[in-house]
């Protein structure tokens, strides 16, 4: 869907701009000295972390921490480079010199040990948008539109809906999860539901914007894509994560059906066709937020995690056009078979 393809190409160019390690904090001879005597003496300044000198194993599993405890905590290299950042922005500051991003990200302020609680939060608002969405949709189309005598929806589109909303929740589930804490398992996981749910975008943009119903050519639309989509997220978690590779095929797969729904929405006479406009055009504007990068405000509030808050609105919208579109075609069904009926 339209409102996706911003979310999930977005999502893939701000992961590429941030993969670079070479970044200009974590190459401060400053920084590099506090990390390295961190990692040795478990101290920056007067805050010690035991884990850095902690030789023996993390004993039986009643005496550990439960792991809502344990996810708040970090290992030794992540807490010295956290402290280090941390006091190195300050005496930036106190020169008044701007902030700088430190292995590929800006100097975020944690919170219950979260490594970016805006984006994270504004995730879970996107996680919750799309679970409203999908739930108000399953309730129009089955308590408040006829059914047929089947008791199924006159919507040709249902089951992709349902595909797409449970894709989008699990994207956005993942989004917050990497935002939390950003390790290799969470950033692969993240990838791959984003990759998952722009492809299947693909595929349901494909199918409604050529009013595909016949199941056979349905399969045949969709069987290269999800083998085409299979292969790639196989690729990109067992053989080599490609950041640029990655890029290209989510960008192309985001053009494209871009142009799929513009073109619909240019010829057809949907009466809801505005709410497609609103969230196409509104889309590519939040795009400058994440080409306009700039350092979080308050240790917060980034260019990317405004992005993130700009989504939502647009995620209604665009539910609410899904609920249009199934309201649309029961009415034009139910209008045909009358007509035949007479």
């Amino acid at each position: 869907m339209a409102v996706h393809y911003w979310t999930s190409l977005f999502l893939v160019l701000s992961c590429l701009f941030s993969i670079s390690y070479a970044s200009a904090g974590d190459a401060d001879p400053n920084y590099r000295t506090c990390v390295s005597e961190c990692e040795i003496s478990g101290c920056v300044g007067q805050v010690c972390f035991p884990q850095c000198n902690s030789s023996s194993s993390a004993g039986p599993w009643y005496i550990q921490e439960p792991l809502y405890l344990q996810w708040q905590k970090w290992g030794c290299q992540g807490d010295c480079r956290y402290h280090c950042m941390v006091n190195r922005e300050k005496e930036r500051e106190t020169l008044g010199q701007v902030p700088v991003k430190y292995h590929g990200k800006w100097p975020f302020k944690r919170v219950l040990g979260i490594q970016e609680p805006a984006s994270v939060a504004f995730s879970v608002l996107n996680l919750a948008m799309h679970f409203h969405g999908w739930l108000s949709f399953f309730i129009t189309l089955y308590y408040k539109l006829p059914l047929r005598q089947d008791k199924t929806s006159y919507y040709e589109y249902v089951g992709l809906s349902h595909i797409y909303g449970l894709l989008s929740m699990n994207s956005w589930f993942w989004s917050a999860v990497f935002h939390s804490r950003d390790v290799d398992l969470t950033e692969r996981l993240d990838y791959s539901s984003a990759v998952a749910v722009l492809g299947f975008s693909l595929i349901l943009a494909i199918l409604r914007t050529f009013d595909v119903r016949v199941e056979a050519a349905r399969v045949m639309v969709s069987a290269p894509i999800l083998a085409f989509v299979t292969t790639h997220i196989l690729y990109i978690n067992f053989y080599k994560l490609d950041y640029g590779w990655n890029m290209i095929v989510c960008v192309a797969m985001g053009v494209a059906q871009l142009f799929l729904w513009a073109r619909w929405a240019a010829v057809s006479r949907h009466p809801s066709n505005w709410k497609l406009w609103v969230v196409v055009i509104a889309g590519g504007l939040a795009m400058l937020l994440e080409i306009y990068d700039f350092p979080p405000y308050e240790g917060y509030f980034d260019a990317h995690s405004i992005w993130h808050a700009a989504t939502i609105p647009l995620t209604v919208l665009w539910w609410s056009f899904i609920r249009d579109d199934a309201e649309f075609r029961t009415n034009t069904l139910l209008k045909k078979s009358k007509t035949k009926a007479k």
